[in-house]
C-alpha cells in the first residue's frame, strides 16, 4: 500500500489531471503529461493511441500477472504474443508504433501497473530522437519510468533494452543513439532491480547503425532480428522464472563425473586472485555471498553485474592435475563476457561474435547454448568451441583448479565434467 501511494505522489506531482479523468483514448495536453521532450499528436498517431488504449482497457483482468513489453513500434510490431516466442507465457504486448518516452511515461499507470505484471522488458527512446529530443531528456524520462515501476513493486524485474541501432537517414545517427544508451546505463547503475542488456551491440555495423541484414528499413527488425532478440532476452527471462524453462534431463558420458550437481554451488566457492588460496566455501548454498553467481534451472549462473561491470572468480575445490578432458556447454547473453580458468590461465568465454576475440567462428550459436571442450595433456590444453578449436596449445600449469570469471552481462554453464586420464 505504502508503494502504491509513493508512486501515485510521484504521479499527482507533475500531473495535474490523470488519464483516467481524460479518458485512456485521448491524448492530453503538454501540461498534463509529466516528464519533458516530445508528445506525438499526428492524426494516424492519435487514431492507434486511441484504438490501442481502449482495447487494452478492456484486457486489463485477463492480463494481470503479464510478462509486459513496453515501447514503441518495434516492440507493437513483434505481434500480441510476441509470435510465440515465450511459448505459454501470458505477455502483454504494451508497444504504440510511433510513441516517444514522454507519452510512455504518461500512459504506464493504465496500460502497464493495472496489469499488476511480472517482468517488465523496456525498449523506447528511437522515435524521441526522430522528434528532435536531446539524449539527455531522453533518458531523464526513462529514469521516471524506472522510477514508476519500482515504486510499484520493489520485487519485479525490470529488464531494459538498449535502444537498437538505425542510421542518420532515419534522423537516429549512431553517436546519439549510443549517448542514450550510455545514459540509460549510468542512470540505472547499481540498481540490482534493473537488468540493462546491450541488444545495441548485437545488431550494430562497424559504423554503428543497423545492419540490413536484420533491418530491412534501417529501423524495424525482420524476422532474423526477432529472433536474435527473443534469444538474448530467453536466457534472463529464464533465469528470473519469467518464462518458461525446459527441463534439463543430462546424463554425463561413461567416465566422466561432474563438477556442478544442477542444484546448488556445492564444490565450489573463492580463492585469492594471487595465491588461489581458499577464502568461501559455497558448499550447500544456491547463491554466493555477493549474489554473483546463481545455481537454478540445472544452470551455474553468473549474473549481470548492477554496476555495469564486475569481476569474480568461482573456483573447484578440487585441484585437477595429470591428463583430462574437461567439457561444458555455455550459453550469453549479447555481448557478455566471462571466462573458463584450466588450472589457472583464462580461456575467454564470451558472447564471441560481438565481444571476441573469436569473432570468426562459424559454429557458434548468439544466444544459445555452445559446447566447450578442454583436452588438457601434459602442461599444454586443446580448446574447441562446437568442433572448431579456440586455443591449440594453451600453456597451463601442472595442476590446479577450474574456474569461472564474471565480468559483464550474462552468462550460463550447464553440463560441466571432467574425465581424469
Amino acid at each position: 500500500m505504502r508503494v502504491c501511494l509513493l508512486f501515485s505522489l510521484l504521479i499527482l506531482a507533475v500531473t495535474p489531471v490523470s488519464a483516467r479523468e481524460i479518458g485512456v483514448g485521448v491524448i492530453p495536453p503538454d501540461n498534463v503529461v509529466p516528464g519533458e521532450g516530445p508528445i506525438r499528436r499526428y492524426d494516424w498517431f492519435s487514431k492507434l493511441w486511441k484504438n490501442k488504449r481502449t482495447a487494452w482497457e478492456k484486457e486489463v483482468e485477463a492480463k494481470q500477472g503479464a510478462l509486459v513489453f513496453l515501447g514503441d513500434s518495434i516492440i507493437q510490431s513483434w505481434g500480441d504474443d510476441l509470435k510465440g516466442s515465450f511459448g505459454k507465457t501470458k505477455i502483454a504486448n504494451r508497444g504504440i508504433s510511433g510513441d516517444t518516452t514522454r507519452g510512455i511515461l504518461y500512459r504506464m499507470p493504465e496500460d502497464v501497473l493495472a496489469l499488476k505484471p511480472s517482468g517488465v522488458v523496456l525498449l523506447m527512446g528511437t522515435n524521441d530522437l526522430e522528434e528532435g529530443a536531446t539524449p539527455e531528456v531522453i533518458a531523464g524520462n526513462l529514469k521516471l519510468i524506472i522510477e514508476g515501476l519500482k515504486a510499484s513493486n520493489k520485487e519485479m524485474p525490470i529488464i531494459l533494452c538498449n535502444v537498437f541501432p538505425s542510421h542518420e537517414k532515419m534522423r537516429r545517427p549512431a553517436e546519439k543513439i549510443k549517448k542514450i544508451n550510455s545514459l540509460y546505463a549510468a542512470a540505472v547503475k547499481g540498481d540490482p532491480q534493473v537488468i540493462q542488456i546491450n541488444t545495441w551491440a548485437m545488431f550494430a555495423d562497424g559504423e554503428g547503425n543497423a545492419r540490413k541484414a536484420e533491418f530491412h528499413d534501417l529501423l524495424h527488425p525482420n524476422a532474423a532480428g526477432y529472433k536474435m532478440w527473443a534469444d538474448t532476452l530467453r536466457p534472463v527471462l529464464e533465469t528470473h522464472s519469467l518464462v518458461e524453462v525446459p527441463v534439463d534431463d543430462f546424463k554425463p558420458e561413461p567416465g566422466f563425473e561432474m563438477l556442478f550437481n544442477g542444484k546448488d554451488l556445492t564444490g565450489w566457492g573463492y580463492r585469492k586472485k594471487k595465491t588461489l588460496e581458499k577464502t568461501e566455501n559455497f558448499d550447500g548454498k544456491v547463491i554466493s555471498s555477493e549474489n554473483r553467481y546463481l545455481a537454478k534451472h540445472g544452470r551455474l549462473i553468473v549474473t549481470t553485474p548492477p554496476q555495469g561491470r564486475a569481476f569474480h572468480q568461482l573456483w573447484t575445490h578440487q585441484e585437477f592435475g595429470g591428463d583430462f578432458t574437461l567439457k561444458l556447454e555455455f550459453r550469453a547473453n549479447a555481448d557478455a563476457d566471462s571466462g573458463v580458468f584450466i588450472r589457472r590461465p583464462q580461456l575467454q568465454c564470451r558472447d564471441y561474435l560481438v565481444a571476441g576475440p573469436y569473432k570468426e567462428l562459424k559454429n557458434y550459436k548468439a544466444g544459445d547454448w555452445n559446447e566447450m571442450v578442454v583436452d588438457v595433456k601434459g602442461q599444454t590444453a586443446r580448446c574447441t568451441c562446437n568442433g572448431e578449436v579456440l586455443e591449440e596449445a594453451m600453456k597451463v600449469p601442472a595442476s590446479g583448479p577450474i574456474g569461472l570469471e564474471g565480468d559483464r552481462g550474462q552468462m550460463e554453464y550447464r553440463r560441466i565434467r571432467i574425465k581424469r586420464k
